[in-house]
């Protein structure tokens, strides 16, 4: 689209494009129009063409493949049927004399005709010679050969079966599997089955009852005289082009397992067998009985292909037929033809641009000159249109053109002078502006700051009266709390010791009531009190807290993780600093459910300070309340009093501390604390 944009700015700014436009687009749409019916035309009739080919391929195939099975069963009944074969068979021989005469013509035909076994089995399926070897594979070919008919087909055998019959054609059908691209994933890595076309033939005697079964079988595995025989007789010389190369493959289920289908185009003599059809192929063909007619990927290359499948004696699908030839040669072909066509339309158009701008140099010309010199007057130069060898209309509008160019630089210089008169007037005006708006800004922020310290005030004057009367009837308690623990440690003497740490605990934390106590008066009449700063460890402030909220921590079963990197000392007070991580401990097991987690991490911050970390998986503050935490008062609990976060800030912004948080609903909340050393303190005070 942008593309788009930019061609039709450049079309229309240009009066040359728009008549080069004129001339061209007609011949570009005739000529495009032209070449994609040519394009379709010849792709689909070409590709049609092909695969009409290649269906008659694959029926050549499986009417040869027909008559191979067919061919091999009359081999048998021609040796079944001679007098070589029917004179012992009917003449009251022992068994033993029968396999004298009738073995070596078994063999010869076994040699001469391409067969890999031949047998001789009863009526019921056992060694004709030897009845006690009744290992014959049992096939249902033979109950239709003792209805007296022969009958032929397909038929897969185990590795087992083939190791009865010859040791070395199970050697033969040993098939490691390769992986293929595009064939359906697969356990199995080794293909250790025959395909087999398996010929019976009845053996009839005097009174036309089957006396024997003469099987003969023909294993597809790696046979490739068989597979080179159909690939001659179904792509003869002159069926396909000069470099193209026809293929037959023999599937058993959809592993090749004999082809001539090289593994590479480079290597053509080495086949690709125990590679493995294509995914989609497979799905069409085997699973679904239907005939593939279309391009296909198989091995390594694109191939115009037709498989159909292969069924067995049972009815079973077991296998498939392939036929098909390289797409490639038809490609290039294609491609060579749409290449000139082409070439032909940058000829045809070349041709038209050249007589185009030639035929329309006369217009664009004298319109080219105007243009140039309205360019020139638009960036600050003074230029005119020279003199037009041409008499024409084009010609007559220059000339005009020069001498409005000339009214309209007088009119522009009046026009300057009463601009620089007016804009000497806008600038001290915008100055004046200026000055009084800047005025009335700080007089806006004077007034909302004095606001602001309004509405403090008055809530620091009714903290005062509530806390003054709190610290008249808290330190009265705690005074006698303190000096009965007094007394108390100097009765127990030496038994103190079991409960020594819960006494300490005990006076340590009435001492922290009194802190309290005296710093909520800090906030409510903070002119009475001075802030004396010490050098304070963080880490130490949150290994000293720690110990003073494990109890809660352990009931609410809430996990605390620390992660404590600091190593600067900032200023501040420790035990002031300790309430303010309290309060955020507090918030934070007060904001989620039992088997939360809270995290407290210490940072040095640049060279500047200590940022202090307090994270939890609560339930978060909405953005409507988060702005009112720290007022006064403020609580969302109901046993809350609102003064928590309250007194946290009030702590932090007397020692020169920052506190910021961000939370999300349904997520958590996170406190961000900043402390400052002494040094960046100095510093800011003496700037």
């Amino acid at each position: 689209m942008r593309m788009i944009k930019q061609f039709y700015a450049l079309l229309s700014s240009c009066l040359r494009y728009k008549l080069l436009s004129l001339v061209l687009l007609p011949v570009l749409l005739v000529m495009s129009v032209v070449i994609g019916m040519a394009y379709l035309w010849v792709n689909e009739v070409s590709y049609q063409q092909l695969l009409m080919k290649v269906n008659a391929d694959i029926n050549v195939a499986h009417e040869a493949f027909s008559d191979t099975q067919n061919k091999h069963l009359i081999e048998l009944a021609l040796l079944a049927e001679s007098y070589s074969f029917r004179e012992p068979m009917e003449r009251s021989l022992t068994k033993e004399q029968e396999r004298i005469d009738i073995l070596p013509l078994m063999v010869k035909l076994q040699k001469e005709k391409g067969f890999d076994f031949i047998q001789l089995i009863t009526v019921n399926g056992c060694d004709y010679w030897f009845a006690d070897n009744c290992d014959i594979k049992k096939s249902p070919l033979l109950a239709k050969v003792l209805s007296g008919e022969p009958a032929a087909g397909i038929e897969i055998f185990s590795s087992q079966e083939l190791q009865a019959i010859n040791p070395e054609l199970a050697q033969r059908v040993y098939l490691p599997l390769i992986q293929t691209l595009h064939a359906e994933p697969s356990i199995k890595i080794v293909e250790d089955r025959g395909m087999v076309l398996h010929s019976y033939y009845p053996i009839l005697d005097t009174d036309a009852k089957v006396k024997a079964v003469l099987i003969g079988g023909v294993l597809l595995n790696k046979n490739f005289k068989f597979v080179d025989t159909l690939r001659d007789l179904v792509y003869s010389k002159g069926s396909l082009a000069e470099d193209g190369l026809g293929t037959v493959t023999i599937f058993l289920e959809d592993v090749r397992i004999s082809t001539n289908v090289p593994d590479q185009l480079l290597t053509p003599k080495q086949r690709a067998i125990g590679t493995r059809v294509s995914e989609e192929v497979r799905e069409q063909v085997l699973s679904r009985g239907l005939i593939w007619i279309d391009r296909a990927f198989v091995v390594s290359e694109w191939y115009i292909s037709a498989y159909e499948p292969i069924i067995d004696v049972f009815g079973q699908r077991v296998g498939m037929l392939y036929t098909g030839f390289l797409e490639a040669p038809f490609r290039a072909t294609y491609f060579t033809g749409l290449s000139l066509l082409l070439l032909l339309f940058f000829i045809v158009t070349t041709l038209s641009v050249l007589l185009a701008v030639l035929g329309a140099k006369s217009i664009y010309k004298p319109i080219e000159a105007m243009a140039k010199v309205i360019n020139t007057i638009e960036h600050g130069g003074e230029i005119r249109i020279g003199q037009l060898e041409s008499k024409d209309e084009v010609a007559m509008l220059a000339a005009q053109f020069n001498g409005m160019l000339d009214t309209l630089q007088e009119q522009r210089e009046q026009i300057q002078h009463a601009a620089d008169v007016l804009e000497v007037k806008v600038e001290d005006r915008t100055r004046q502006l200026r000055k009084q708006k800047i005025n009335l800004q700080r007089n806006i922020r004077l007034l909302k700051q004095t606001r602001e310290k309004l509405v403090a005030k008055e809530k620091l004057a009714a903290i005062g009266e509530l806390t003054a009367g709190i610290a008249h009837e808290i330190n009265n308690p705690t005074a006698v709390i303190l000096g009965n623990m007094d007394l108390l440690v100097e009765e127990l003497g030496e038994n103190v010791k079991p409960v020594e740490q819960q006494t300490k605990l005990i006076i340590q934390q009435v001492y922290r009531i009194r802190a309290i106590i005296n710093n909520l008066l800090q906030y409510s009449r903070p002119e009475d009190y001075q802030i004396i700063s010490a050098k304070v460890n963080i880490n130490e402030v949150v290994n000293d807290t720690l110990a003073l909220v494990q109890h809660d921590l352990k009931l609410r079963k809430i996990k605390l993780n620390l992660d404590l990197r600091a190593t600067m000392p900032v200023s501040g007070n420790h035990q002031q600093f300790q309430q303010v991580l309290i309060n955020l401990l507090v918030n934070a097991m007060n904001a989620q459910k039992n088997a939360g987690k809270i995290t407290v991490r210490t940072r040095n911050w640049r060279d500047q300070g200590v940022l202090m970390v307090v994270h939890d998986n609560g339930r978060g503050i909405s953005a409507e309340v988060l702005p009112r935490i720290f007022d006064p008062f403020y609580t969302q609990t109901k046993s809350g009093t609102g003064l928590g976060l309250y007194v946290s800030s009030g702590i932090l912004n007397r020692y020169g501390a920052e506190i910021l948080v961000r939370s999300r609903v349904g997520v958590g909340s996170c406190f961000f604390v900043w402390f400052y050393c002494e040094s960046v303190k100095q510093r800011d005070n003496k700037i």
